[in-house]
């Protein structure tokens, strides 16, 4: 069965750092203009997902969010998520280490694509 999202080592180790000094943390990539392009990484307890927001996956402990109206767009391209050098400029929780998370993505296969799980919405919590 295909993933609609993986990580880069640099990513996984970024997000056990940050999960070792912040307590569980979670992802959330909207979509909307400026920072809402890139991901955010916020601390669990304080984020709230709203009823349209997609579960793409989890990742090194991390769940990890995207926003309806991106992900309409984005739904036949498998997620990478990746840390690289420099900041993210947010509030994002990478802001300061020295690296900024990002997405890059691939367009699925046609066979990947028949072995995508359903979308998962995810409602209030």
């Amino acid at each position: 069965m295909a993933e609609r999202i993986s990580a880069t080592p640099a990513a996984i180790t970024l997000i056990e750092q940050l999960t070792q000094q912040h307590g569980p943390i979670v992802f959330l990539q909207s979509g909307g203009c400026c920072e809402g392009s890139g991901p955010m990484c916020l601390p669990a307890v304080e984020f709230r997902p709203s009823p349209s927001d997609v579960k793409l996956g989890t990742l090194a402990g991390a769940v990890f969010y995207m926003g309806d109206s991106h992900f309409s767009f984005m739904q036949n391209t498998h997620t990478i998520l990746d840390a690289v050098p420099g900041s993210s400029g947010s509030f994002s929780l990478d802001c300061g280490s020295g690296l900024a998370f990002i997405t890059r993505g691939r367009v699925y296969t046609d066979e990947e694509l028949a072995s995508l799980p359903p979308e998962e919405r995810v409602g209030y919590l």
